[in-house]
């Protein structure tokens, strides 16, 4: 990388549990609040902005391009062009990598990236017969024609389809993610005591962490009140608790919970990322920059392992080693799934299949998920990959550290990982 992009700052609303605090707002207006707020501590002139580039997985569909209403709702200029990437739980990477690609191509120097997610709102849907009966019904011009396209309706053509637990399945494997989870817990003999131990782990962190949390967050304004917190890390969380919780998605000999599983969420980041140059032009102190950053494929059934394999791509470029790491993120999709790509980061054989000379590394636990992860914070998929951006550039201030790896799963079989360092 010859010219670097760096990150001047960055912000996002309180992660929430769906069907909560957040619940009522659409994912163009968790946008439009984090962009919002972007704006007013970063100072920018929004005209300088050369392009917003955001990351959504289920768009709204009274929203398209969800990028661009967000922009223009947030007070970005007309002129300057926005769009909406979707990378399935690397979104959030996606619009930052994307914004290195375009600054790389000399197409725009100073972006706002990021992703936001409303989980709450994603449609109900109905099955395609009903569709055509319903179609059916409009065409219909007499009386008569009405009510014979009405009468074809039977009460099961009003079962939704659940759009959610339809994003959440995977149409090559035939797994939902939660089954792709089970799936890493037996063939790495993952037991559910692991599985709980780390997911009480990462609540314990966020509690902890819940001062240093707040410097990331904006309120958001519901109904005249103010949202100012996560509101999923539970301080009184046991392993007696989890323990009591059954197994969600193989209820007869599963190992996976609701309470080793991130949570489904609604949340909004907004990053405001430019080269270098322009930072020193107008002023900005960066919290850091891009390092490096590679995207890899893997089997869908077992895409929880995609981290490890997006990791052994830049584990060939020199000062890119574990030991390189002041800081850890391997998102939470699933305890289980943490577990697995730590321990085929330990794998001489899986090293061997990827050319290099030795095993990635053991994953230092002082260093990873420091400040809790995706089972206590939440997933909101197109914007955790911007908060791991966010939250490790601030704690690595915090600790004076040099680098971060941050590294996700990637539904469908893929991984992303990027590296962050301060300047």
């Amino acid at each position: 990388m010859n010219e670097r992009l760096v990150i001047v700052d960055g912000i996002r609303t309180p992660f929430c549990k769906a069907g909560t605090s957040l619940a009522t707002l659409d994912a163009d207006e968790l946008g439009r609040v984090a962009v919002s707020a972007l704006l007013l501590r970063t100072g920018i002139d929004p005209a300088l902005v050369d392009e917003v580039i955001f990351g959504c997985v289920a768009q709204p569909v009274d929203s398209a391009n969800v990028a661009r209403v967000i922009a223009l709702r947030a007070g970005i200029p007309q002129s300057v062009p926005s769009v909406t990437v979707h990378r399935n739980c690397a979104s959030g990477f996606e619009s930052f990598t994307d914004a290195y690609e375009r600054m790389a191509a000399g197409r725009g120097s100073v972006f706002i990236v990021g992703g936001a997610e409303s989980m709450s709102q994603v449609p109900f849907l109905f099955k395609q017969s009903t569709v055509n009966k319903f179609a059916a019904l409009q065409r219909s011009r007499s009386l008569l024609q009405k009510l014979g396209a009405a009468a074809a309706f039977r009460p099961s053509d009003f079962a939704p389809r659940i759009g959610l637990k339809l994003g959440l399945s995977d149409p090559v494997s035939g797994l939902n993610m939660g089954g792709t989870a089970e799936v890493l817990a037996r063939e790495f003999a993952i037991s559910r005591e692991a599985q709980d131990a780390f997911a009480l782990r990462s609540h314990q962190r966020a509690i902890a962490a819940r001062e240093k949390l707040a410097q990331e967050i904006t309120p958001v304004y519901v109904r005249g009140k103010a949202v100012t917190e996560d509101n999923g890390p539970r301080e009184n969380q046991s392993e007696k608790a989890l323990a009591a919780l059954r197994p969600v998605f193989d209820r007869k000999f599963g190992t996976v919970t609701a309470g080793n599983s991130s949570q489904i969420t609604d949340g909004a980041v907004a990053l405001l990322v430019m080269t270098e140059r322009k930072a020193v032009e107008l002023g900005y102190t960066p919290l850091g920059r891009l390092a490096a950053y590679a995207y890899s494929g893997c089997d869908p059934a077992r895409m929880g392992l995609g981290p490890a394999f997006a990791v052994a791509k830049t584990q060939r470029l020199p000062g890119y080693s574990m030991d390189d790491a002041d800081l850890i993120e391997i998102n939470e999709a699933f305890a289980a799934q943490v577990l697995a790509v730590e321990a085929l980061m330990k794998s001489d054989d899986f090293a061997k299949s990827k050319d290099l000379n030795h095993a990635i590394g053991e994953v230092p636990q002082d260093k990873l998920n420091v400040n809790g992860g995706a089972i206590a914070l939440g997933h909101p998929v197109g914007a955790t990959g911007a908060r791991l951006i966010l939250t490790a550039l601030k704690e690595l201030q915090r600790r004076n550290g040099k680098r971060a790896m941050l590294s996700l799963c990637v539904g469908g079989g893929q991984g992303g990982v990027v590296w962050v360092e301060r300047m």
